[in-house]
């Protein structure tokens, strides 16, 4: 059977990737409006219009224990990919990160002689590096969005381009005036981001919620929020919010609406601190998983921080609470330091500018697109 060219398998296995892959699947049609998507995804690759043949959010997980309680979800997933890719024989197979699972597909995507382009590169760099050899073996190109990964992947001989940060694509203001911040620290406002899945929300909300009990206790007046994500249980985030006397306000979505009105976020690690710096909020970062998930990641992890923000800017620029450190008087301490102390809210906006000017300029999809383009051309 000959390889279609009408047809790109996308397959994103977070609620991030899903949005990323959406954006370019956007960049995609427009430079080649008569290509066909399917995959697996969520809601964003479906608005897309992407054929979604299995929820993302069945198989989304965080850590390694996570991951072995929903192995026969994650089993089955990689059944149905492996059919569709084999039936379809796409002209082209995008993965977005999403590593175990995606790398196996792409054996199968090499096997059949089907180009692969991986977009958002695990993080090799940071753990697991022998996983760069099977990269190497089963993966056409990488599309990278930091430029650290570039001299990486170099070195290794495999083929890489440095697009910038899809986030910049949709960020609606990258830096606050002098006004704003200066408004916003007259108003405190704390934006309370524990995550986008209701394993993270049991882990970490508990601990936020009573800090903010003690920040609102020596700072009178000061106000709360909580986007809740639509994979996440809504009962579920009120149940812990209604064990303090504190008010929070507790909305659908709206992680960019509280990013625009805080002076400072508490928020889980990943892709929100991206978020968080390009809107020029400073952050405290918080991470907990399961013990054996911890106890792997310290033999296997290789880098100084946890948080994208501090990778990046290869130094401490906001404060990072891992694992038992995780606690109410841990969290509201730095941000009292932050909001009353020396390390002024000012100095921590100057260098998540410096981090942000890092990530490259907006148009992460339109390159991102270009490359699988070419690929198409092969």
């Amino acid at each position: 059977m000959s390889i279609s060219k009408q047809k790109i398998m996308i397959v994103a296995g977070e609620a991030s990737g899903d949005i990323h892959g959406a954006r370019l699947v956007e960049a995609i049609r427009e430079l080649n409006p008569e290509l066909d998507f399917f995959g697996i995804g969520s809601s964003a690759l479906r608005q897309a219009g992407v054929d979604v043949k299995f929820e993302n959010s069945q198989i989304a997980v965080v850590g390694i224990s996570e991951a072995l309680a929903k192995l026969k979800l994650l089993a089955r997933a990689l059944r149905v990919a492996k059919r569709s890719l084999i039936e379809t024989r796409p002209a082209l197979l995008i993965l977005i990160d999403f590593p175990d699972f995606n790398l196996r597909l792409a054996t199968v995507a090499r096997k059949h002689g089907i180009p692969v382009m991986y977009y958002i590169s695990p993080q090799v760099w940071a753990w697991r590096r022998r996983r760069v050899k099977k990269i190497k073996k089963v993966v056409d190109h990488m599309v990278v969005i930091f430029p650290f990964e570039v001299p990486f992947y170099k070195r290794w001989n495999i083929p890489v381009t440095f697009v910038g940060h899809p986030l910049l694509d949709s960020a609606t203001s990258k830096t606050r005036s002098e006004k704003e911040e200066n408004a916003n620290e007259k108003e405190l406002f704390i934006g309370l981001l524990p995550g986008s899945r209701n394993e993270e929300i049991t882990r970490l909300l508990p601990a936020m919620i009573r800090a903010a009990e003690i920040i609102s206790e020596q700072i009178p007046g000061v106000r709360f929020a909580i986007p809740v994500a639509s994979r996440v249980e809504m009962g579920l985030v009120k149940r812990i919010v209604e064990r303090v006397p504190v008010t929070v306000l507790i909305q659908a979505d709206g992680v960019q609406d509280v990013l625009a009105k805080a002076t400072l976020v508490i928020t889980a690690s990943g892709t929100v601190t991206l978020e968080a710096a390009i809107a020029n909020v400073p952050m405290i970062i918080v991470y907990r998983i399961s013990g054996l998930s911890y106890w792997l990641a310290k033999l296997l992890i290789r880098v100084k921080y946890i948080g994208l923000v501090n990778l990046i800017a290869g130094r401490m620029v906001v404060p990072e609470l891992i694992q038992h450190e995780v606690s109410a008087e841990n969290i509201a301490r730095h941000a009292l330091e932050m909001l009353e102390g020396e390390k002024t809210l000012a100095e921590i906006r100057s260098r998540l500018r410096q981090v942000v000017q890092q990530l490259g300029a907006p148009g992460a999809s339109r390159r991102a697109a270009e490359v699988a383009m070419s690929l198409l051309s092969k």
